[in-house]
């Protein structure tokens, strides 16, 4: 599991009203496929160093 900061949930709550400001479903399919992203990083936690 992903542990996000606070920093980051911030950013990405960014991304997502930033998107939203024109399409709440975009900014929600955005958003997710950026979680749903960091799901690889569980299986592969050395990944970011490459």
């Amino acid at each position: 599991m992903v542990i996000w900061t606070k920093a980051a949930k911030a950013d990405l709550r960014g991304i997502y009203d930033f998107i939203a400001n024109d399409s709440k479903f975009y900014a929600k399919k955005v958003a997710q496929e950026i979680t749903e992203k960091t799901d690889i990083l569980e299986l592969h936690p050395l990944l970011d160093a490459l």
